[in-house]
């Protein structure tokens, strides 16, 4: 691989991250929950409001890297630790993106499920680019990929098996911190987990052979 078409790769792979950052945020706005993977940082923000929810991303994310380098241990390869500035740029442009859509009004429900709908195909658009770009995957699904490998199970069931767990330790921590009240997860995160994967296949579909073509030019 040529070096300009790995800085075009890394080129794509920030442009994903930035519309897959935006989509959480606008999915934020919308007050219904956001994706599973994001529940639980989601969660953390209302609690400790501190730190942002790209703040709290990011600490996230790195937990996830931890939780790949403990599983994997010496098979852990340094070249994935690029996951920790993939982790501090969707932080960023998370934090960037409700910024920019934080005037958008949310008083009524149809508008609150727009947004909800919007930021999921801004998720998978971001994703579906990240896939394209093939250099560094970001921590949610490079966990994903390290227990698959590791236990032999399917990509897809993993993933499954993982949300479920993320929007369950989230609901737990929500209940704990907010008096059994669940807070931060709601049907929005249902919306993102079944719809996230549609959008991805559709943008994949949609971008895969002009963007591949783009970035071998």
């Amino acid at each position: 691989m040529s070096k300009k078409e790995l800085i075009k790769r890394y080129a794509v792979l920030v442009f994903g991250l930035f519309f897959a950052a935006f989509g959480v945020a606008v999915t934020k706005q919308g007050d219904l929950g956001i994706s599973p993977v994001s529940s639980v940082p989601n969660v953390l923000g209302y609690k400790f409001p501190v730190l942002s929810l790209g703040n709290w991303l990011i600490v996230w994310n790195c937990m996830l890297i931890l939780a790949q380098v403990l599983i994997l241990r010496k098979s852990f390869k340094p070249f994935q630790l690029l996951q920790i500035p993939v982790s501090f740029l969707f932080g960023y442009f998370t934090d960037f993106g409700r910024w920019c859509i934080s005037s958008v009004p949310t008083d009524m429900y149809i508008v609150q499920l727009i947004l909800t709908l919007s930021g999921t195909a801004l998720l998978g658009l971001g994703i579906s680019l990240s896939v394209i770009a093939d250099v560094i995957m970001n921590p949610g699904e490079a966990v994903v990929k390290t227990v698959a490998n590791v236990t032999g199970k399917n990509f897809s069931t993993v993933k499954i098996i993982l949300d479920v767990s993320y929007v369950l330790f989230s609901i737990v921590l929500s209940m704990l911190f907010f008096d059994f009240k669940i807070v931060g997860t709601r049907e929005g995160t249902i919306i993102a987990a079944l719809f996230t994967g549609v959008f991805v296949k559709w943008f994949s579909a949609l971008l895969t052979k002009p963007v591949t073509e783009l970035i071998r030019k």
